[in-house]
């Protein structure tokens, strides 16, 4: 498994046997204005100010999704300053409106930012959360996080060192389903009374998180996106945000004025 899909190149391997590429088309969730996509630099930018209308998060999604055997990956740079109560993540996730949904995941806790928390969910049941200590703080500088998935394993890397990897046991659920690759910032410090990402502050707002270098299988292994989702504003979109149920769906958004005032 693994390390290969790390290098962005469409070169054969076990895991991902028709290779990968780089992601050059995203669409866009909810909030497209705080969402700044460069595919010339291979740069796309999450902006989160309370300041703005109503929990001005967004959250990014890939146009296609991508069968079991699959590896993706990306560099990333969490944003600076006191972000206490704030979740940004890079996770797999097939349909998110469906309650069966499978998912895989990173994500970032605000109140700890040399921390990063791992968790699958199969068929709409997660509670396999690990906490891993990471030899760095996520916001001083762009990091590599891989993760590759096959019918028999699931493997999480930071910069390239294996941080887990959870087996198929005969007879459990596992995930299976097609995932589109999405990635989100919001407030999350209603969750469990604040003790998940700690109590937003909002005192080093607008707050960005950076992705680079984002790469997906191939085409070939991968399904094309349905002409109509039905999934739009659920998961880590804020509940109450109006924009949450419209899908955005827009290539290459490039929203040059995200997060500035």
């Amino acid at each position: 498994m693994a390390s290969e899909s790390e290098s962005g190149n469409a070169v054969s391997h076990p895991h991902h046997p028709y290779g990968t590429e780089t992601l050059t088309h995203i669409a866009v969730d909810y909030r497209p204005e705080a969402c700044r996509h460069e595919p010339h630099a291979g740069e796309i930018h999450v902006t989160y100010d309370h300041r703005h209308r109503g929990r001005d998060g967004s959250r990014w999604r890939s146009r296609r999704r991508f069968l079991p055997g699959s590896a993706v990956a990306a560099t990333i740079r969490a944003p600076a300053g006191d972000t206490s109560g704030l979740n940004y993540n890079l996770y797999l996730s097939s349909l998110e409106c469906s309650r069966d949904m499978d998912e895989i995941d990173f994500e970032f806790l605000g109140h700890d930012k040399r921390a990063v928390q791992t968790n699958y969910h199969v068929q709409g049941g997660g509670g396999r959360e690990q906490i891993h200590p990471l030899p760095f703080d996520s916001s001083d500088d762009f990091h590599h996080y891989a993760i590759a998935w096959d019918a028999k394993a699931i493997e999480w890397r930071v910069d390239g060192e294996l941080i887990r990897r959870e087996e198929r046991r005969e007879g459990e659920p596992w995930p299976e389903k097609p995932m589109y690759l999405y990635a989100s910032v919001w407030d999350a410090s209603d969750i469990d009374e604040g003790r998940w990402t700690g109590k937003y502050h909002g005192r080093d707002a607008p707050y960005v998180c950076s992705y680079k270098d984002v790469v997906v299988p191939t085409i070939a292994f991968s399904v094309e996106e349905e002409e109509e989702r039905q999934d739009a504003g659920a998961g880590d979109a804020p509940a109450d945000d109006p924009a949450a149920g419209a899908a955005a769906v827009e290539e290459n958004v490039d929203t040059t004025g995200a997060g500035k005032e």
